[in-house]
């Protein structure tokens, strides 16, 4: 794992205007990546690429995208994999231990691209992006997620935030506004009118226990901001991950939880049903990540369901942090240690207008580059405006932390959640796996 001079110098840094400034299935042998086959079709050099965009839209704007690349390059064929999100770290990791690792391979930067790096998985691409004219446009922060120092393992195509993904309909039903959601005192009462009304006030698909980390992680950033986030992760000022504001957040949480908030069977649920919910007026809001409007849309059991509202995470009152700062990350690629320069090119050409349209129109992605904003709907422009003027920007625990920290952050977090562990019983174990894995 990487140190403090890169987390203060690249991934915490505030990222304040990088957006508006910047703005199926395959083999994984090992002997399949970037080969020359030795068929009639002798000359053709196979590049492995894995993704994890399951829908028939999605798949069909990756194969068009490979297809367009093929078309151009001679000679190249894109065989593509596709794994669902959740299971497609388990897989990644597995073939990696193999010590094979895909040509092209989705990847959200952070910690567990740090775990590949220092695993010898990944190719420093740093000499052939450099001086592409599109990479040019991207912002430092955004880069900088897949970047260790100078070394660049891959590129991102979008970056967002998490926050609260609404149903404007249930809370103008309950009398609401997003003004009654800007304190934690605020909203804990607003929970109170809209589980009243016969709603469940909040949506958690806790069945992948990612889903659920975030309500720790913001609660800690509310209350502890950078300062504290600092100290716990450098060890300084007698920070660490259970004492102090994040044995605060924890004990706040299991509070919240306590006061049963979420849908019946919230533990058996996925990340998709949690989206659903909400387009289908079955709950008011998630803490989701950027993807919610669409994932609700795509998984709704009423033709498509209800827009969605966006809003900030809640302040905490007498919190170290304000309202405008965020939690998020970014969606990207990275490239496997034998893959050829041709893989590099690839991933280059998702920065192509043509392509880059289509990643924005069909893959919801938040633009990095200049000039897509006529084919962004309001809410993901309220997104761009939120990662834009972040003064602290704070990846994902699960993905900026060494990968052994970030699921047991999620096992200490769904420990609250089910009732099976306490307050302080989570922080240990977290503090426990980042002494370990630090």
């Amino acid at each position: 794992m990487k140190k403090s001079l890169k987390f203060l110098g690249v991934l915490l840094c505030s990222i304040t205007g990088a957006l508006f400034l910047t703005m199926c299935s395959g083999s994984d042998k090992k002997n399949e990546s970037a080969t020359t086959s030795s068929s009639a079709e002798s000359q053709t050099k196979t590049i492995t690429f894995w993704h994890l965009d399951t829908t028939e839209e999605q798949q069909a704007a990756w194969r068009t995208i490979a297809d367009r690349f093929e078309a151009k390059h001679p000679g190249v064929k894109i065989e593509i994999t596709v794994i669902a999100n959740d299971g497609f770290k388990q897989k990644l990791s597995t073939v990696m231990q193999s010590g094979w690792s895909p040509d092209v391979f989705r990847s959200w930067g952070g910690g567990v691209m740090y775990d590949q790096e220092d695993a010898g998985m990944l190719r420093d691409i740093s000499g052939l992006v450099k001086n592409n004219k599109y990479v040019a446009q991207v912002g430092k922060g955004a880069m900088g997620v897949y970047a260790d120092g100078n070394k660049q393992f891959g590129l991102p195509y979008d970056m967002g935030v998490v926050g609260f993904w609404y149903n404007p309909v249930i809370l103008q039903e309950c009398g609401l506004t997003t003004d009654d959601f800007a304190t934690w005192t605020k909203f804990l009462d607003s929970c109170k009118k809209i589980k009243a009304k016969g709603y469940a006030p909040i949506a958690l698909g806790e069945q992948e226990t990612w889903t659920g980390h975030y309500w720790w992680t913001y609660i800690a950033q509310r209350l502890g901001g950078q300062e504290d986030f600092l100290n716990a992760y450098n060890g300084t000022n007698g920070g660490a991950f259970n004492k102090g504001s994040f044995l605060k957040a924890m004990e706040m949480l299991k509070e919240f939880v306590d006061t049963k908030p979420f849908q019946e069977g919230f533990m058996a649920t996925s990340q998709t049903e949690q989206e659903a919910l909400v387009a289908d007026r079955k709950a008011a809001i998630t803490l989701m990540g950027q993807w919610a409007p669409s994932t609700g849309r795509d998984n709704s059991t009423t033709g498509g369901g209800d827009p969605f509202g966006f809003m900030p995470f809640p302040m905490i009152e007498g919190g170290k942090d304000e309202l405008v700062n965020a939690q998020g990350g970014g969606n990207g690629y990275c490239i496997g240690k034998d893959a050829p320069d041709e893989a590099v090119e690839f991933l280059l050409s998702f920065y192509e207008p043509e392509n880059y349209k289509i990643i924005i129109k069909d893959l919801n992605g938040i633009p990095i580059l200049p000039g897509y904003d006529d084919l962004i709907d309001d809410n993901a422009k309220k997104v761009v405006k939120a990662v834009s003027e972040a003064k602290y920007y704070q990846l994902y625990y699960d993905q900026f932390l060494p990968s052994a920290v970030g699921e047991d952050i999620k096992d200490a977090t769904a420990g609250i959640f089910a009732g099976t562990m306490t307050p302080q019983q989570a922080c240990d174990k977290i503090q426990k796996s980042w002494e370990a894995n630090k």
